[in-house]
């Protein structure tokens, strides 16, 4: 017998398929669309079991249901927190669980629950990302690390844990492309390297930001002759600061070598 929750309605081709839906304190919560009634019924009947049950937690999605398993994570944490986000998010008393997958669970700090509210993480391969207006935008640069970063070289995961994305768990070790810190006793330095044909080395600076012009310097200089999409890095300094440090920075006589 068809339930409350589930219309019919059709395609442009005129071919009938159900919408499920299930309403709690007020709320209307669409659960996807069947080509089937019966499994209409079964995902509408899934969903309140989930709200029903408090034992059921956001860890016993199970294969036999029909709600796919993003409802289920929207229906628990609705249930157990009262707030509905559509996204598949399920909050804890200080950050929250982000479900890509059954067995992909990432943790934010709740100051990043409004963003990931409001914008679905996406993976490919290793690269996770958000959509907004119709541009791919990195996780990783909310969290100011670069594009071409490198883990456990350029940044990395405090307590190990590559899922987790609190502001805490993440130290940025170099902020900028192709500078490396160095620390060899009681001496600092940043080392400047570009790669073309293998790894060149730039020089070595007191500061890196020194480092970072240094490595845009070689840039410019070689993007004359190689046909190689570099990366630039962008300090926060206003152009007279940057074309002074600029003009000031030695940086190795190879890199002229390499042009003429």
């Amino acid at each position: 017998m068809k339930s409350k929750g589930i219309f019919k309605t059709y395609k442009k081709d005129n071919t009938p398929y159900y919408r499920v839906f299930v309403t709690r304190k007020g709320k209307h919560i669409s659960l996807g669309s069947y080509e089937k009634e019966s499994d209409a019924c079964e995902c509408y009947n899934d969903a309140l079991n989930i709200l029903e049950d408090k034992n059921i937690s956001y860890d016993d999605y199970r294969d036999s249901y029909k709600i796919s398993f993003d409802k289920f994570i929207v229906l628990v944490n609705f249930r157990d927190s009262g707030i509905y986000i559509s996204n598949p998010i399920y909050l804890r008393p200080n950050f929250f669980y982000y479900f890509l997958d059954k067995d992909t669970i990432l943790k934010f700090d709740k100051d990043d629950l409004f963003y990931y509210s409001k914008h679905k993480i996406c993976k490919r391969g290793n690269h996770l990302f958000c959509y907004e207006y119709g541009n791919q935008i990195s996780i990783n640069e909310r969290y100011n690390i670069g594009s071409y970063a490198v883990v456990d070289k350029d940044y990395r995961f405090i307590n190990g844990d590559k899922t987790d994305y609190r502001y805490s768990n993440i130290e940025i070790l170099n902020s900028f492309h192709g500078v490396r810190k160095i620390t060899e006793g009681a001496k600092t330095f940043y080392e400047a390297k570009i790669h073309v044909n293998g790894y060149i080395k730039i020089g070595e600076f007191n500061s890196e930001i020194e480092a970072a012009i240094a490595y845009n310097k070689a840039v410019d200089l070689l993007k004359k002759k190689y046909d190689k999409n570099f990366v630039q890095n962008f300090p926060d300094l206003n152009a007279k600061e940057y074309a002074s440090i600029y003009s000031e920075t030695e940086i190795s006589p190879r890199i002229y070598e390499m042009i003429n």
